[in-house]
């Protein structure tokens, strides 16, 4: 081989080297890909327009503002002729999106439902009435954008009744029908008031596919009493209102019961506590 040759490709080896280690980075390593971004949600039930819903407001909107959360989800939401939406009251307060569901009709003045609050771009919405349609219970959908990665946020309150666990596994089967047809491999979080807690039978079906965030971060929760139910209102404890994640889709970072204070008066947010989780999509 020439000198010149050898020259030359000893060149361009030295070229190809530089070029990698451009590419790689300072120190010659591949740059990490930058962590998802974590999602605050919280799910509250507010108890319509008892309790003295004026005094309320203030306390509901103060304590969310304080957390700050990505997504609200909202159970008992209440509008009649005189009271605008509570969803909307509460979302123009924070600068939240919202989206409500019920099976009211659309153009009756009183109207009952759930309710759904975020600041990420809503790609896509729809809803579900539950069976038996009699209870008039239903399951709202959100395609939200996070980041530029598809999330996908279900949000219902199930039958109320301590002996209604054969309606509630009934509803369940609807919505997870529900949530087969519109999520398909899009992570998805199930958020709501279930009035049973995670481990009852008739949520079989859910511990199948979904985790259940709180109690993954605090195991002996149950065991120790803690409590959705505000004791103020209920004479029982129960952690009822659920952030449920999708089982492998989902790294959960914290959990906590959250509007769970009263005002300075005494008065209470709700009959329910809140369940705040912090949470990142998986790479």
């Amino acid at each position: 081989m020439s000198l010149s040759r050898l020259l030359r490709r000893c060149l361009l080896a030295a070229l190809s080297l530089f070029v990698l280690a451009a590419c790689a980075g300072p120190g010659g390593a591949k740059p990490e890909p930058a962590a998802p971004r974590t999602l605050d949600v919280v799910t509250l039930n507010i108890y319509h327009d008892k309790a003295d819903w004026p005094k309320r407001l203030p306390l509901i909107v103060e304590q969310l503002r304080a957390l700050d959360p990505d997504i609200v989800a909202l159970q008992e939401v209440l509008q009649t002729q005189t009271l605008r939406n509570q969803a909307q009251t509460i979302a123009a307060e924070l600068g939240y999106a919202v989206q409500f569901v019920s099976t009211d009709p659309t153009d009756q003045a009183h109207r009952y439902g759930n309710a759904l609050l975020t600041r990420l771009p809503v790609q896509a919405q729809a809803w579900h009435r539950l069976q038996p349609h009699d209870d008039s219970r239903s399951i709202g959908h959100a395609r939200l954008d996070v980041d530029g990665r598809p999330l996908d946020v279900y949000f219902t309150h199930l039958h109320w009744t301590l002996e209604g666990g054969a309606i509630r596994e009934r509803q369940v089967a609807d919505a997870l029908d529900f949530v087969s047809r519109t999520s398909g491999d899009t992570p998805a979080l199930l958020l709501g008031d279930f009035n049973a807690p995670a481990g009852a039978p008739e949520f079989a079906a859910l511990r199948d596919g979904y985790v259940d965030a709180y109690g993954a971060r605090h195991p002996d929760a149950d065991r120790a009493g803690v409590t959705t139910l505000n004791p103020h209102f209920f004479d029982y404890r129960s952690r009822i209102d659920l952030v449920l994640a999708q089982t492998g889709r989902f790294e959960i970072e914290d959990a906590r019961v959250v509007l769970d204070r009263p005002g300075a008066d005494g008065t209470w947010p709700s009959d329910h506590f809140g369940t705040w989780v912090r949470l990142r999509l998986r790479p």
